[in-house]
């Protein structure tokens, strides 16, 4: 039987949520040149697969948070699958915009949360932890008690690593890049002799040479 890393990644993979281009490089907001793109939200559209995520995401968040009280979803794209989540395992939820609303209570964090309430963090995906650690920074100020994050996707990149290190943040994901590289040359996504070039992205973003590999 497959482990959820190799299920999720072809769920993935099926439904054109990650493909790869590496001889034509996605260019990310930060500047970053990327053999791959990702788009996790495109799993809401794919009955099956949003199966597959969110009742890995509900037993992942079982086995190694057991003691969550609340999700939170990370604005926008965690919303839905801590949402989905949250009603399998019948659990409070609620989200973290990127900023604070400039109208009405103002509010940063959407739903109620207690103080000293255990939360689990739910994202799509993690490339250089940024985003997230923005989020637990803001959970943690309003006094909740982050046990971790939980996502469908990570690229394995040292410096979001080291990130959530730093601030002795956990994460869990369902699948990773390298499970996704793997996958993607079995099924005939992209050739053999393209992984080695896309493990180097993984490795290193800053250094393009892998482009001309």
């Amino acid at each position: 039987m497959e482990n959820t890393e190799k299920i999720i990644a072809k769920d993935l993979l099926k439904i054109g949520a990650v493909f790869f281009r590496p001889d034509e490089p996605f260019v990310w907001a930060s500047g970053i040149k990327s053999p791959v793109y990702c788009d996790n939200r495109l799993t809401l559209t794919a009955p099956e697969v949003r199966n597959d995520v969110e009742n890995a995401l509900a037993e992942t968040i079982k086995r190694e948070y057991p003691e969550a009280e609340v999700l939170m979803g990370t604005s926008t794209a965690g919303i839905a699958h801590a949402a989905i989540t949250a009603h399998i395992l019948n659990l409070p939820m609620g989200y973290v915009r990127s900023g604070a609303k400039d109208h009405g209570r103002q509010n940063r964090i959407e739903g109620k949360l207690e103080k000293g309430q255990k939360v689990v963090v739910v994202e799509d995906l993690i490339s250089t932890g940024g985003s997230v650690m923005e989020v637990v920074d803001a959970l943690k100020e309003e006094g909740a008690n982050v046990l971790g994050i939980v996502s469908i996707f990570t690229y394995g990149m040292k410096r979001g690593a080291e990130r959530l290190a730093a601030e002795n943040v956990r994460n869990v994901s369902l699948t990773n890049f390298d499970e996704v590289a793997k996958a993607a040359a079995e099924e005939g996504y992209v050739a053999p002799s393209h992984v080695k070039r896309l493990i180097a992205f993984r490795d290193n973003p800053s250094d393009e040479s892998w482009i001309k590999a």
